[in-house]
């Protein structure tokens, strides 16, 4: 499904960008600021809400390279007790620091598509339940992102696939059993935003 996504965009941004047209000379400075939905993978997780704040600048008129810090508030699975049900975990906020870089496929001001991605640290929430060492604890892993999306005047939209490693840890499994779990890490991001500086030259 998210190749499907992703595959559509990328067909319709390349069609826009073939016209050509409206073509701007941009500043090179800017910063986005975005909020969104963070839909993350696997049984038993809770999806939930992401802010982030990304400075960039244009390296080159379609090139830009920024860094991206962004706060994801989910809730990642923890497995089982020892009767076999599934804790309820508590919501937490993940870090992520990505150095990231973007192509944007024209120079239009009223509608500008990009595809991009990035690579940088995430430090992982833990998935304890209150009260109680049982879940996955907090940890910091190396991974990355692939994104596309389009900028209009100084709006954002975006699409972002974060791909994190899974985390193992000794718990419960569904029949009460001592066992080794495993617990998603990676989310898709949902953003909507705005883009602050950046405009065209005048």
């Amino acid at each position: 499904m998210r190749r499907i996504v992703f595959c559509v965009l990328m067909s319709v941004f390349i069609s826009v960008a073939a016209q050509g047209q409206y073509e701007y000379i941009f500043k090179p400075f800017k910063v986005d600021a975005s909020l969104g939905f963070a839909g993350v993978m696997g049984k038993g997780s809770k999806s939930g809400i992401l802010f982030a704040v990304e400075p960039k600048y244009a390296v080159l008129p379609q090139i830009s390279v920024g860094l991206r810090m962004e706060a994801a508030v989910v809730a990642r699975f923890s497995g089982y007790n020892s009767s076999g049900d599934e804790l309820d975990i508590n919501v937490k906020a993940s870090a992520s620091y990505l150095l990231t870089g973007d192509y944007y496929l024209n120079n239009n001001y009223s509608f500008r598509p990009f595809a991009g991605a990035g690579a940088g640290v995430y430090k992982l929430a833990s998935g304890n339940v209150s009260n109680s060492t049982a879940g996955v604890d907090a940890s910091t892993e190396f991974g990355g992102m692939i994104r596309a999306g389009f900028e209009s005047s100084h709006f954002r939209f975006g699409l972002e696939y974060n791909i994190v490693p899974e985390t193992t840890f000794d718990g419960y499994d569904s029949n009460g059993n001592a066992a080794r779990l495993t617990s998603k890490s990676s989310y898709i991001g949902v953003k909507v935003g705005v883009c602050i500086g950046g405009g065209p030259l005048k």
